[in-house]
């Protein structure tokens, strides 16, 4: 009854955090301070409810050591073992330093400050890849400084409890703890490498889902619960049974296997902890509460920007940084739970802390959207930067006429400029991975470093005077500013958008694309076509098929898609192509209809887009208005003629 009512509750808080675009982490937070016996009293606070909140834990460490790589530690080292470990040190030093001055213990200032120097993996990552900066300067910087921070997580669930159990000796515990720990991680991922891989080969061959699932949880909670007899915690046990299993190539299924139980039993973790939130307590010390919201997040925001000053970040990067990091995070309130549990913090503070990392929380959008404008203002060494990225885009592009823009140039990117190579097309492309683009300059390709999102790199790269724009990477947030922009610039310039599926569409569509075109629909075409190959159907059936599909779907291309031999014996010059014309005040066709036009024989209209709304095929009746974008299908002479009559009559 009690799974029953807590699962309940967070389907119905997370369904709610989901219509209003917050994390679900405060959904199952508010669950509990509901629930909880401190509110409606619905779910106590015993034995059970520690353990259930105790495999949330347990889980969560496990899918860190299944992400943790070395390869990555070394690519990173700087961020991570530099700023990360510096943001991390510095942080817990200060907050021992503040409790001792405050009358708290040394041991209570250890866990606070290790708490306090987390910040909100979750969060951040998501509002990283949505504003496409994980490979900025400071998107780097923030992403090492959150793998150390999941990395020192550990040692600070293994340092607290042993710190706490009140030995005469702490230091001499604590050395013997990490001493088992370095043993522990020793043999484990040394002396376990083979024979985990052999097992899991074993596992697998038996071609069973369910046993697969099972050997996965067997190895996680067995782990765990050696490293619990050792004397350690079970949270390193399954750390170490993540880091186990991520040298294996069975790494990324139990990554997709445990994922369900892992976010479910964490939620449930932090159901347990809203519990712990008692509002009568909160609302009786309101100002310190503010006061514990706004100190430690400004002092962390300072704190992180003059560390990555001092690690060689521009001062525009460290401000960002900052930002992103100076909020709370899961790992806090893991921490803090814990350090509650031991009563380490008095219960009163831990109250107190708890209410100002979760409003931290809540601010961490709003704070991190402030980042850049701020950012700007601040440091004029930071526009000098972007006016140099724009001097070197707009030299690369001047000599450049009816150019094609790529943006990005990862494999989508790439594929596209091979094929305008071939057809001698000019392109140039705007990608934001400095190494991409000093790898693509070694090789000659027309790539330079850029935001293809900014107004100003779309410029430089001479929108103006391109014939096309291509976005090749599946992020809508950022065609969606790219489409702003050529919409505001130059709306007759056609932009094709690449998406993964056909969810976003319309929304794309309606921003002024041109063409969308889907990955899943491309892809299935294509399982489609060979399954119908292998299965018997003849091959002009087939392609008359996926012709047909193509057709109704991508509809510039209508009446386009010939038969395969039919362009074998025409001339590259006499093939129908598209063509785009802007109606201007002055051009002829305003105010007339498609009627007082005789285009038939000549061209074909395939297409009308009128303020950014998708382009439609347009009927005898249809008037044209100025800023109309008529979009002509047919032969390059004939299309001269009729842009000609639309223009000037």
């Amino acid at each position: 009854m009690l799974i029953l009512l807590l699962l309940a509750a967070a389907v119905v808080a997370i369904v709610v955090c989901r219509l209003v675009r917050l994390p679900p982490i405060l959904g199952y937070l508010a669950v509990g301070i509901a629930v909880g016996p401190h509110a409606m009293g619905w779910v106590p606070d015993n034995a059970d409810v520690r353990d259930l909140a105790e495999f949330g834990i347990v889980f969560l460490m496990f899918s860190i050591g299944l992400e943790f790589s070395l390869p990555q530690l070394k690519a990173m080292q700087r961020a991570v073992f530099g700023l990360g470990l510096a943001q991390v040190a510095i942080t817990t030093a200060m907050a021992m330093v503040g409790l001792h001055l405050l009358g708290y213990g040394w041991l209570a200032g250890f866990a606070l400050g290790g708490a306090l120097a987390m910040s909100s993996t979750a969060i951040v990552s998501k509002m990283l890849a949505e504003r496409m900066e994980l490979n900025s300067p400071h998107g780097s910087d923030v992403m090492g400084t959150l793998l150390f921070q999941d990395l020192a997580v550990v040692a600070f669930l293994i340092a607290v409890p042993t710190l706490a159990a009140g030995d005469t000796d702490l230091w001499r515990q604590l050395a013997i703890a990490a001493g088992k720990a370095a043993v522990a991680l020793g043999v484990i991922l040394v002396l376990g490498q083979r024979p985990m891989r052999a097992w899991f080969h074993v596992i697998a061959q038996a071609r069973s889902a369910e046993l697969f699932m099972l050997n996965v949880l067997l190895v996680t909670l067995g782990l765990a619960a050696l490293t619990e007899l050792a004397g350690l915690s079970f949270a390193l046990g399954a750390f170490l049974a993540g880091m186990l299993i991520a040298e294996t190539e069975y790494r990324y299924q139990v990554e997709e296997d445990i994922k369900p139980f892992r976010d479910v039993l964490l939620g449930l973790f932090f159901v347990t902890v809203g519990m712990y939130l008692d509002l009568r307590v909160v609302g009786a010390h309101l100002g310190w509460v503010a006061l514990l919201l706004v100190g430690p997040v400004l002092a962390k925001l300072i704190l992180i920007v003059v560390l990555a000053r001092a690690f060689g970040a521009p001062l525009g990067a460290a401000l960002r940084t900052g930002f992103y990091l100076a909020q709370a995070g899961e790992f806090a309130i893991v921490l803090l739970a814990l350090a509650s549990d031991l009563d380490v913090i008095e219960p009163t503070l831990a109250q107190l802390v708890l209410a100002a990392m979760v409003l931290s929380m809540l601010a961490a959008p709003v704070l991190i959207q402030f980042a850049e404008p701020l950012a700007r203002r601040v440091t004029a060494n930071d526009w000098l930067a972007r006016a140099a990225q724009v001097t070197r885009i707009a030299a690369r592009t001047m000599s450049r006429q009816e150019h094609v823009i790529i943006c990005g140039f990862g494999r989508s990117g790439q594929n596209l400029a091979r094929l305008l190579e071939k057809e001698d097309i000019a392109f140039i492309a705007l990608e934001n991975d400095p190494e991409r683009v000093r790898e693509a300059a070694a090789d000659g390709s027309s790539v330079v470093y850029g935001d293809a999102g900014r107004r100003e790199a779309l410029v430089a790269a001479g929108l103006s005077k391109a014939r096309a724009v291509a976005v090749t990477f599946a992020n809508t947030a950022a065609a969606l500013k790219i489409l702003h922009h050529v919409q505001h610039l130059r709306p007759e310039v056609p932009v094709i958008v690449r998406t993964l599926d056909d969810s976003e569409l319309e929304r794309l569509m309606k921003a002024g694309a041109t063409e969308v075109v889907p990955e899943v629909l491309e892809g299935s075409l294509m399982l489609a076509s060979h399954s119908l190959l292998l299965a018997g159907v003849p091959l002009n059936r087939v392609l008359a098929r996926i012709r047909a599909i193509r057709e109704e779907r991508y509809s510039l291309f209508r009446g386009f898609y010939h038969g395969v031999t039919d362009a074998a014996d025409a001339a590259d010059n006499l093939q129908p192509r598209l063509h785009s014309v802007l109606l201007t005040d002055r051009s002829a066709a305003v105010g007339r209809t498609l009627a007082d036009f005789d285009f038939k024989d000549v061209v074909e209209v395939t297409g009308v887009r009128r303020r950014g709304a998708r382009s439609a095929i347009p009927e005898p009746d249809h008037r044209f208005e100025a800023g109309d974008v008529v979009v002509l299908l047919g032969r390059p002479g004939n299309l001269a003629v009729a842009e000609q009559r639309l223009l000037r009559g």
